[in-house]
């Protein structure tokens, strides 16, 4: 496990918290522990690879409740359950949620290690995404309306010549266009121009 990583652990047992904290510091992982959903809103979460173990039953808000939250304003923190009163509504709930894996107690610590550590991966493969996409947005930004333009069309398959016919051009434009197209994007090829207009959701 990498120490950049950071587990967030909300239980409203001292005990808990403190065993956690233990063992996530044996495998060399940082972690922080809140009594309560409010408490770790409030928080503000560090900038990096992070997940969030999360007892079900809380005081106040729920850990149900804090999920909901948490998909929206932070979709980068994967979630593990952790209930001693495990019910299969429950469960599904927090499945369908997004959570990575809900434990009941008592764990095996292993166990729990591997949830953390998939939880973890999953974290750096959705702030690598979000990256992607804030440089791929960069980068269009950078694009002319005509050259916008010229993308879409580019990426619906049109060939110069048809795309000068759409737009009222001369081939020969649209071909500078094009070009300057594909070197802002940093695009190698048609197929990789593709490829990121779709992850732009374009």
């Amino acid at each position: 496990m990498l120490n950049e990583a950071m587990v967030y652990v909300v239980d409203d047992d001292e005990l808990i918290c403190r065993a956690l904290s233990r063992l996530f510091r044996s495998v060399g992982l940082e972690s922080r522990t809140f009594p309560s959903a409010p408490a770790f809103i409030e928080s503000p979460p560090l900038d990096g690879p992070a997940c969030l173990v999360l007892d079900v039953r809380l005081p106040g808000p729920s850990g149900l409740d804090l999920q909901s939250t948490l998909v929206q304003a932070r979709p980068d923190i994967p979630i593990v359950f952790l209930t001693g009163y495990g019910s299969v509504p429950t469960t599904v709930r927090a499945m369908q949620g997004g959570a990575v894996d809900f434990l009941e107690k008592p764990f095996n610590d292993q166990q729990l290690l591997d949830c953390v550590q998939r939880a973890l991966d999953r974290s750096r493969a959705l702030r690598a995404s979000r990256a992607e996409r804030v440089e791929l947005q960069r980068r269009l930004d950078t694009l002319t309306p005509r050259e916008r333009a010229v993308l879409k069309l580019v990426v619906a398959g049109r060939l110069n010549k048809q795309i000068a016919d759409d737009l009222g051009s001369a081939e020969k434009t649209v071909k500078v266009h094009r070009g300057r197209v594909m070197q802002k994007m940093q695009a190698d090829s048609v197929a990789a121009l593709v490829r990121m207009t779709e992850k732009l959701g374009l």
